[in-house]
């Protein structure tokens, strides 16, 4: 196959765009190029090198371009940014040395000191923790929103409103906002949106097609995959993503290391494949969990009890290992001790490797306003069987472990 793939007419069905599957391991290759390597090659440096004084003069209008310094890009950066735009249907893709990074250089992005965010009561903790503690520094205010009806966003809405911020799913309950209808409103009041699309991943939804502006991603999970890496995305228009790459990204410095980026365009590899595992061992635990006299509720969107299951059906083509549930004893003592009775499931933050977790969390409630203890589960790639065995086990109500875990280190 001749050089690089920039368009999917080279050596290819002019006709149909291929699969995301073959997209992720053959858009923007070129093996020639890289002396037929199967894997791209990783360029583990900081700078990059003349032949002249008049090439250095020149480095910013060379065609093509040259790369300079890795803070602002290099090989291995670039292919990976190629590749997630062309994933998330945006025009170009920035990455980050974490999730917390690109989430944090994308909302700046977008507001000043003055300005006032809506956002939902689920979102991601560390973000709770930027918009609650971190942004009223300088003036910028935030008011949270339960998220499910779009009147949620729409009376929260003030003058001075710059940014409206999902995350669908949300964290540990799972809830669903409607994209489409969200980036409509904020679309006639002037406003940008933001969607952390990492549970769902490009594979299982694009918010950019529903209107979105700015999709990030803690590329940390499941785009990353093993548990290895620390990276975070950014994916817009190309004006958006080359103002954004300027200042928040270059002048604030929170760039991806080259050796992230190569792995994540090893987890790229068989994104497919090992979310279609995820799902289905999560759709069987949710399965199980939903059937067990011990539990009260499960929060998986891709249950058909699941209140906004039509939804998800609509803007979402499936759905990834993370859900919670809720046991009938919802008290902390009971949580803590069916966790610390797993032995498939470890006991840590993060998710979307290839491990299964599980935590125990306090949570609001958001249709109650009430507290309650969940936990959360990460479903991994282990056999389901076992996975299945170790929850009954867990559940048990005569079940007795070691003592209760302190909910500090949790994290």
């Amino acid at each position: 196959m001749p050089g690089s793939i920039d368009d999917w007419s080279n050596g290819m069905n002019p006709n149909r765009q291929p699969d995301f599957e073959t997209r992720c391991i053959h858009f923007a290759e070129d093996r020639e190029r890289d002396l037929g390597a199967a894997a791209p090659p990783l360029y583990q440096c900081s700078t990059f090198t003349y032949p002249d004084c008049e090439a250095f003069s020149h480095r910013t209008d060379a065609s093509p371009p040259r790369y300079d310094y890795t803070r602002t890009s290099s090989p291995t950066t670039k292919l990976l940014e190629r590749k997630i735009a062309e994933l998330e249907s945006g025009g170009a893709a920035r990455a980050f040395a974490s999730g917390m990074a690109a989430i944090s250089a994308a909302v700046l992005s977008c507001v000043k000191a003055g300005d006032h965010i809506v956002t939902i009561e689920t979102v991601y903790g560390p973000t709770r923790k930027l918009f609650s503690e971190y942004l009223p520094r300088y003036g910028i205010e935030t008011t949270y929103v339960r998220g499910t009806e779009i009147d949620d966003f729409r009376t929260a809405l003030r003058p001075n409103t710059r940014l409206v911020y999902v995350e669908s799913p949300s964290s540990l309950l799972f809830e669903l906002q409607d994209l489409a209808a969200v980036a409509e409103l904020a679309k006639s009041n002037g406003l940008t949106t933001i969607c952390d699309n990492s549970n769902a991943t490009p594979y299982f939804q694009n918010p950019l097609q529903f209107g979105i502006d700015i999709v990030v991603h803690t590329a940390t999970k499941y785009i990353g995959g093993h548990s290895d890496l620390l990276a975070g995305l950014a994916v817009a228009s190309k004006e958006r993503i080359a103002l954004l790459s300027v200042y928040e990204g270059e002048l604030l410095g929170g760039v991806a290391d080259p050796f992230a980026c190569w792995l994540m365009l090893r987890g790229l590899r068989t994104l497919a494949v090992r979310l279609d595992r995820h799902q289905s061992n999560a759709m069987a635990i949710a399965g199980l969990l939903e059937s067990h006299a011990q539990v009260a509720r499960v929060f998986y969107p891709g249950l058909t009890s699941h209140p906004q299951a039509e939804l998800a059906r609509r803007q979402m083509r499936g759905h990834t290992g993370m859900l919670s549930f809720e046991l009938s004893d919802n008290s902390r003592e009971r949580a803590e001790r069916v966790v610390n009775a797993l032995e498939y499931f470890c006991i840590a933050v993060s998710w979307g490797g290839y491990e299964s977790l599980a935590i125990p969390m306090e949570v609001i409630d958001s249709a109650t306003g009430r507290k309650t203890w969940i936990i959360r589960l990460s479903v991994g790639l282990e056999s389901v069987k076992d996975l299945s065995a170790d929850l009954t086990k867990a559940l048990s109500p005569t079940i007795r472990s070691g003592p209760v875990q302190d909910p500090h280190r949790i994290g």
